[in-house]
This record gives structure tokens, sequence and C-alpha cells, in this order.
């Protein structure tokens, strides 16, 4: 081979190398990625059928059920509601009336199945997110109370 050949062949060779390690890098950030989305934007197919998300608001004032190590609740942004259920230890701040953020997936019956559930560290704290959706939600509810539509 001649020198010129071979430069060329290894700077093809490089450049495979290059595009298949950019390429799992970017499928691994695609994997991982996780959105966040209110029961209103859960409930208008916004939500991504049969992967991992975030879903956020508050958990509705006697809804709570427990069954063991099974818990069941809903989250409502105060225009739609979202069942969840949930396996395991629910943290210490989890409480009916307060914000919180499950992360699963959304079942086929609309049953959202949280693998982690998030609540809120003191009194005046919501996630960004959460907080933006619940102001769009009540902006949203009082503009169809405006219209005649309770």
């Amino acid at each position: 081979m001649k020198p010129r050949t071979k430069r060329l062949a290894l700077i093809a060779a490089g450049l495979v190398v290059l595009c298949a390690a950019a390429a799992f890098v970017l499928n691994a950030f695609q994997s991982n990625l996780v959105f966040f989305f209110t029961p209103t934007q859960v409930s208008q197919g916004e939500a991504p059928k049969g992967r991992t998300f975030r879903a956020g608001g508050i958990v509705k004032e006697g809804s709570v059920v427990r069954d063991g190590n099974t818990v069941r609740f809903v989250i409502t942004d105060t225009v739609n509601e979202m069942p969840v259920s949930y396996v395991g230890l629910l943290p210490d701040l989890f409480k009916e009336g307060k914000g919180v953020v499950s992360q699963g997936k959304l079942g086929e019956d609309g049953l959202f199945v949280a693998s982690e559930v998030l609540a809120k560290h003191d009194e005046n704290y919501m996630p960004p997110e959460a907080k933006h959706a619940m102001d769009q939600a009540a902006a949203a509810k009082a503009a169809q109370t405006l219209k005649g539509n309770p």
C-alpha cells in the first residue's frame, strides 16, 4: 500500500469510530431524557405512550388509598385529574393537598404507574414545571368560567 492510501484508510477508520461513538452517546442521551407533563397534557394525549415521563400536580384530598406496599392516589392541576399507582415507600413529606412529581409510565388503562415519587421539601416550594403548569391550568379554568362553561 502506498503511504497516501494508508493515510486515507486511517482517516476513514477514524471517522467511522467517531461516528459510532457519537451515535452511542446520542442514543444514551435520548433514552435518559425525561419530560414533564401535567394531568391536563396527559388527558389531551401529549404524553408519550410506552415511555417514561414525569407527571406532577397536587395530590387530591381524600384520594390516597394504601394497600400494603401499594399506594394509589390522584394528582390534579385543578382542571384535570390523573390516577397514580406506586409500589414502595413514599417520601415523608408526601401529603394530600401538597405538590408532588411522579416519574413512571402511563398504562393503556390511563393509570400512571410510578417508579419514583418526589414530594416538595418545604411549605413554599413547588417544582418550576409544576408551578407553571398549575398557573396555566388556573388561567384556562378562569377563561372557561368567563365564557359560561363551568
